[in-house]
């Protein structure tokens, strides 16, 4: 099972936690991918994951099977190529857009997973990873708000969450899925840049059941929970975001205590992680 993340080094805790809880759940062998960068941008400096947190995961991961690996590739020559110039001051971090570069890494498998880093697993995804998918370039999951305002076709909710990817690299090079999205990325500001253009662009995806990106909310048949921005409108209209590793607003706002044994052994391993790295 190939799994693929990307970010700076602000993701190393989310990384963590979702690689983490994927090891609880899913006893399949394990190749996660990292895809990082380094560069600055208008004054702002993005570091790229660092070593000894690629090197503690895999050590983490091969705890569960001696299999399984963490990989990290650093991308920062293929972004700052085609650096989305039209979308680097969203409210998303730029780093997002890394993903659209999966199909320039050559050691990236044909089939491979994509997660957001706040993504948690709560049951085991073989079922979802295991589908065929030759026919689409990826397969993913309605978009909680987005499939309502966003679609091809007015008559059909097609917009999908970019936060699961199920993706196929090897129709993605085919199609070149990724460089057209790279090209909108640098050419046009959209709101929600490379999830507007994946959306926008492909011409053969596929749609899955609610419960592998529950957006939302928790629910009893929840697999993959995936912890975006929310809507309230009581006791006023506002919007939420709590990430998994924010604990205590996990208690205090969400009043979700499903997934605290496996954040209290999170804490431990942060703290581990975080001393290996201050030791180099």
């Amino acid at each position: 099972m190939n799994i693929l993340f990307c970010g700076d080094k602000k993701i190393e805790e989310g990384l963590l936690l979702s690689i983490l809880s994927i090891t609880k759940q899913v006893w399949e062998e394990l190749h996660i991918y990292v895809l990082t960068a380094q560069f600055d941008y208008e004054g702002k400096r993005y570091d790229r994951v660092s070593e000894s947190a690629v090197s503690f995961l895999d050590t983490l991961v091969k705890q569960k099977r001696t299999e399984n690996s963490v990989e990290c590739f650093d991308i920062s020559s293929h972004f700052l190529a085609e650096l989305p110039d039209k979308n680097m001051g969203t409210r998303f971090t730029p780093c997002c857009m890394l993903r659209l570069f999966a199909d320039l890494v050559p050691q990236l498998p044909d089939k491979i997973l994509y997660l957001d880093n706040d993504v948690i697993c709560r049951r085991d995804f073989t079922p979802f990873y295991s589908q065929d998918i030759t026919n689409f370039e990826f397969v993913g999951v309605l978009d909680y708000y987005g499939s309502w305002f966003f679609r091809k076709k007015w008559y059909k909710r097609d917009y999908c969450n970019s936060g699961v990817l199920l993706l196929n690299l090897k129709k993605i090079r085919q199609t070149n899925l990724f460089g057209k999205c790279r090209k909108a990325c640098i050419e046009k500001n959209m709101f929600m840049p490379d999830q507007s253009a994946l959306n926008k662009l492909a011409v053969a995806k596929g749609i899955d059941e609610r419960r592998y990106n529950d957006q939302r909310r928790l629910r009893e048949d929840t697999v993959l929970q995936h912890f975006t921005t929310t809507f309230r409108f009581f006791p006023w209209f506002h919007t939420v975001t709590v990430k998994p590793w924010q604990i205590e607003d996990m208690h205090r706002v969400l009043k979700l205590h499903e997934y605290d044994e496996l954040l209290d052994e999170f804490v431990v391993l942060k703290r581990k992680m975080n001393q290996e790295e201050l030791s180099l």
